[in-house]
């Protein structure tokens, strides 16, 4: 069973997200206006040193109320590499220059509304090379075990679902 979208009116637009309504035929022929939320891809660093922690951010987010551990990320420039995206986002945020970046996971947090793409990649290791240039952008940073991971999903700590997934994906590879 497969929607068509016939088409699309932009309501409105700013230079981080477009907000559309999409005429939208359903397989039994009726139509319905459906709102498309567009947005750049996200880039996400995971970062494991060699104890099996991984960096993570405490960060409230005013629009869910919420304190939480994530990762760092942020929109992917135009012509900018996922993976240096990835990267880049890791030192600006922590001050923590990661190795080479490997693919994780993609994931389309909410794919019945929004066409955000979040590209995980993975780290072994990251450099110390001073305060974060964003460092509004959390409370703390910290190293945090691996072995945690679990727990602190079960209790609401991490609450972004790029986050989750990519956390869950390597606490199995590394632990598992």
């Amino acid at each position: 069973m497969q929607w068509k979208n016939l088409g699309e009116r932009t309501v409105y637009e700013n230079p981080w997200v477009t907000v559309n309504m999409a005429d939208v035929e359903l397989p039994d022929g009726r139509h319905l206006d459906h709102t498309v939320i567009r947005l750049r891809p996200v880039a996400v660093a995971a970062v494991v040193n060699a104890a099996d922690e991984v960096l993570l951010l405490w960060r409230h987010r005013f629009i869910t109320g919420a304190w939480g551990w994530e990762l760092p990320s942020g929109g992917i420039g135009a012509g900018e590499e996922p993976a240096g995206a990835a990267a880049r986002e890791c030192e600006e945020e922590t001050g923590w220059r990661p190795g080479a970046m490997r693919h994780l996971l993609t994931v389309d947090p909410q794919p019945g509304i929004s066409t955000s793409r979040h590209l995980v990649y993975w780290a072994q290791g990251a450099e110390r090379v001073g305060d974060p240039d964003d460092d509004f952008e959390s409370s703390r940073r910290e190293w945090v075990p691996l072995a945690s991971v679990p727990d602190l999903v079960g209790r609401g700590e991490v609450r972004s679902a790029s986050a989750v997934a990519a956390l869950l994906m390597l606490h199995r590879l590394r632990l598992g």
